[in-house]
C-alpha cells in the first residue's frame, strides 16, 4: 500500500512540474520571443522605408515590385520645375 502512495505522489509531482513548465513557457518565454520577433520586424520595415526614401531623394526612379507588379517611385520634389 505504501508503494502505491509513493508512485502516486511521484506521478502527481511530475504532473505539477510539467504544468509549471508549461505555465512558465506560456507567460514568460513565449511573450519575450514574440516581442523580440515583432521588434525585429519593425526594424526591418523602418530600414526598408528609409532605404526607399534615400533612393528616391536622389531623383532616380525607385522600382518597387510585389508579386508580378512593379511600379517606379519618384519623389514629387524631383518632378517640380525650378522656378526661375
Amino acid at each position: 500500500m505504501a508503494d502505491k502512495k509513493k508512485v502516486l505522489i511521484t506521478i502527481l509531482i511530475a504532473i505539477i512540474v510539467v504544468l509549471a513548465a508549461i505555465l512558465v513557457y506560456i507567460f514568460l518565454i513565449r511573450p519575450s520571443i514574440t516581442g523580440y520577433t515583432i521588434e525585429k520586424q519593425n526594424q526591418g520595415i523602418e530600414f526598408a522605408i528609409v532605404s526607399i526614401m534615400q533612393q528616391a531623394a536622389t531623383c532616380q526612379p525607385v522600382p518597387l515590385t510585389f508579386g508580378n507588379q512593379t511600379i517606379n517611385l519618384i519623389a514629387v520634389e524631383c518632378l517640380q520645375q525650378p522656378q526661375g
